[in-house]
């Protein structure tokens, strides 16, 4: 499908009223903007907080980590189905309705009274809020035209990348400074305001409830099966052995057969809930290759280095949101320094330097060693956080960009759906290498703890001559000293396997960087100051 720039029977005069109508596009669009900053932000504003969260509520290790994946199950449910949603709803009735739902959500999170009852309220808030996310992107080709979207799809790359980074940072504030709770209450504001203006400001369709008649409901369970099950596999596959558990591979048998009936539904269904079709445009099939290998980045590098942080270093939940504060201000100094290169350069060479970088960044944290804090961390950060809007924002552009507006809807579901997908796989992934790394260097060090060995025979000598002077405790005084070796050895072990998952991410964004060559260059025509506006006629 190509693009052809045909000139438009408007008058000139008609280039100062577009010029004036996306001033007032502002408006609707900044306030759009601050609800998809915080759905995004909530994904990760537990992530510092975990280890609060589970001591309020009385949880045990393996139930925490749910605070996060049922936001993210729900979410990413949701996502795909928000472009049938908008045809449904419209725009502004389907933001206000997220926006609505997603506040009484968080505060039902705040009022939790145990771990089962926040985990049902966490997978509510990212179902009901989840629209926000795609709207936002498929808004920006509807307020924004020609050089313009260039700027619209640089604030949206920066939410979609800043969001997330700046998860930790701000929770861990909010709990050292207040409470955990408030880690939810702190959206209530906020979402009541939105929940207000986008009805006054935002107008860009009508709804039509005729399209619930004969909708595709078959393929929106399916889907639904699909992704919950598929996120359950990759979650608990790591703490339950794979395949070797009976319901690890119950939920990866339905994942796939559900999986295979929903492509086949999609593709043959006249109204799919999602628009698989549009996977035949290359830019837009690439765009979502992308955008999942992005999601991979940003996500697993903000779920490994708190849990390095709390973990390895005992830093607590301010400590380790100021120990990654950097990578959220390099995002933020990024975007004005996108918006200037993308207006002189193809965005196509700007995302293969973004993703080059981040790779880049990934092998500088593949050195890290158990005395990192804040000040070790600040340059790899930087290195990630500042060109994540040189990954994200062209994609918009070149992927979603390339499709005619009538596709808009149904595709950015998907796109979005992708980038969340990457991060669902990424932290499950991560998690496993994690796991079994930790194990292959615990042994690979353990088997060098020999009588031979000489630092460790003084170690255990030092400790046990602690224990001389008290008769009858040269024995603990050996065993304290047997403790302390195992400690050490797991310490260095759980190091290095960090390394080696930085490392399996680093290998992601090489295969990403090689593959925007392949994209067309879709950017937006430029209009002339003289002559009456474009418009594209897609053939």
């Amino acid at each position: 499908m190509t693009a052809v720039a045909m000139p438009s029977t408007a008058a000139p005069p008609a280039a100062k009223a577009s010029d004036t109508n996306w001033v007032w596009s502002l408006g609707p669009f900044v306030v759009m903007c601050v609800g998809m900053f915080i759905a995004l932000l909530d994904i990760q504003i537990v992530a510092s907080s975990l280890q609060d969260i589970g001591g309020g509520l009385s949880a045990a290790q393996d139930q925490i980590s749910w605070v996060q994946t049922a936001y993210l199950i729900a979410e990413i449910v949701m996502i795909p189905l928000s472009g049938w949603l908008t045809r449904v709803f419209s725009t502004r009735w389907l933001f206000t309705a997220s926006s609505a739902g997603f506040t009484i959500a968080s505060m039902l999170c705040g009022l939790a009274w145990n771990i089962e009852s926040m985990i049902v309220f966490r997978a509510l808030q990212g179902m009901l809020g989840a629209s926000m996310i795609p709207i936002v992107f498929t808004s920006t080709f509807h307020y924004f035209q020609g050089p313009r979207r260039v700027y619209s799809a640089a604030v949206v790359g920066a939410i979609a990348s800043v969001a997330p980074t700046l998860g930790p940072v701000i929770g861990g504030f909010i709990t050292d400074t207040l409470d955990w709770r408030w880690l939810f209450y702190a959206n209530v504001a906020p979402g009541i305001a939105i929940s207000i203006l986008v009805p006054l400001l935002v107008k860009i369709d009508e709804p039509d409830l005729s399209l619930l008649k004969g909708a595709d409901y078959p393929g929106i369970i399916l889907l639904a099966m699909t992704l919950g099950t598929l996120e359950y596999v990759l979650e608990e596959g790591s703490r339950w052995n794979w395949f070797d558990d009976a319901t690890i591979r119950d939920c990866a048998m339905i994942a796939v057969i559900a999986g295979f009936l929903f492509v086949v539904r999609s593709l043959t269904f006249p109204r799919p809930v999602v628009d698989l079709r549009a996977l035949g445009n290359r830019n837009f099939s690439l765009g979502c290759i992308l955008s999942f290998i992005t999601g991979i980045g940003i996500f697993s590098t903000i779920y490994l280095t708190p849990l390095f942080l709390g973990y390895v270093r005992g830093f607590s939940a301010w400590q380790t949101g100021m120990a990654v504060f950097s990578t959220g201000m390099a995002s933020l100094v990024g975007v004005p320094v996108y918006v200037m290169l993308a207006k002189r350069f193809d965005t196509r060479w700007l995302m293969m330097i973004g993703l080059a970088s981040f790779g880049l960044s990934m092998w500088s944290f593949s050195f890290i060693t158990h005395e990192w804090g804040a000040a070790e961390l600040f340059l790899p950060q930087i290195l990630r956080g500042f060109p994540q809007v040189f990954a994200v924002a062209p994609s918009v552009n070149l992927g979603l960009g390339s499709l005619p507006p009538e596709r808009l809807k149904y595709a950015s579901g998907l796109f979005n759906m992708m980038r969340n997908l990457g991060g669902a796989v990424g932290i499950a992934v991560c998690g496993a290498v994690l796991n079994n790394r930790t194990n292959f260097h615990f042994h690979a060090l353990a088997s060098n703890l020999t009588p031979a060995n000489g630092a460790m025979t003084r170690l255990v000598n030092e400790v046990a001559q602690r224990y001389a002077a008290i008769p009858g405790s040269q024995q603990a005084g050996y065993q304290a000293a047997l403790k302390q070796l195992w400690a050490l050895t797991y310490r260095e072990a759980s190091t290095m396997a960090y390394a080696d998952a930085f490392l399996a991410i680093m290998v992601c964004f090489i295969f990403a960087t090689m593959l925007v060559p392949f994209l067309r260059n879709v950017g937006p025509a430029k209009v002339p100051a003289q002559a009456a506006p474009l418009r594209l006629v897609f053939a």
